[in-house]
């Protein structure tokens, strides 16, 4: 047999990540948290950016310091999602098509409360994914991907709660529905 173009096994990966978004796999979910991953760096660079006031002397490094780790986390998810015999999201296109975080030109003239209370939310919104793919990492015996998940989960956790710290609120303040019922 014919070994196939560029074109047909391109088109075979895009007609499987549709099969397997449809019905979703633990690598078709990784794929949504590799693109999250991959817009939150960029929204972390413009937060390194264009933060101002007083609390850019110590955000800056913050968000310096997040944006590396989103760059480095997103390498190792994609490299095990190869491992895993996976094709992870790799253009501009698959990013936004596959994100969940929402970019905007407007962040960079936000108030440094407003940027930071907005990468809290964002790590939010990633563990809805993440907790969903562990969950079919598992279902699915795919042990090296679910114990990868959980360490971001982990992560992703402690930045919360140093994001919400600065702002003097608890780790879940405003991000569960409990906290938005007036008792």
């Amino acid at each position: 047999m014919a070994e196939l173009t560029i074109d047909e096994k391109f088109e075979q990966e895009l007609k499987q990540a549709d099969i397997d978004h449809h019905t979703p796999t633990a690598g078709a979910m990784t794929g949504h948290i590799l693109s999250n991953l991959v817009i939150q760096a960029s929204k972390l660079q413009q937060a390194a950016w264009y933060v101002k006031g007083p609390e850019r002397f110590s955000l800056v490094p913050k968000f310096t310091e997040l944006l590396a780790q989103s760059q480095q986390l997103s390498s190792e998810l994609g490299h095990l999602l190869l491992d895993e015999g996976e094709v992870p999201p790799s253009t501009t296109a698959d990013y936004q098509k596959y994100s969940m975080l929402e970019e905007s030109g407007k962040n960079k003239y936000f108030t440094a409360t407003a940027i930071v209370d907005a990468t809290v939310h964002d790590y939010d919104t990633e563990n809805l994914f993440i907790d969903r793919a562990i969950k079919l990492a598992e279902k699915e015996e795919r042990p090296a991907l679910a114990a990868f998940l959980v360490k971001l989960r982990g992560i992703n956790n402690h930045n919360i709660r140093d994001l919400q710290f600065y702002l003097g609120n608890d780790a879940r303040t405003g991000l569960d529905e409990e906290d938005d019922d007036d008792d």
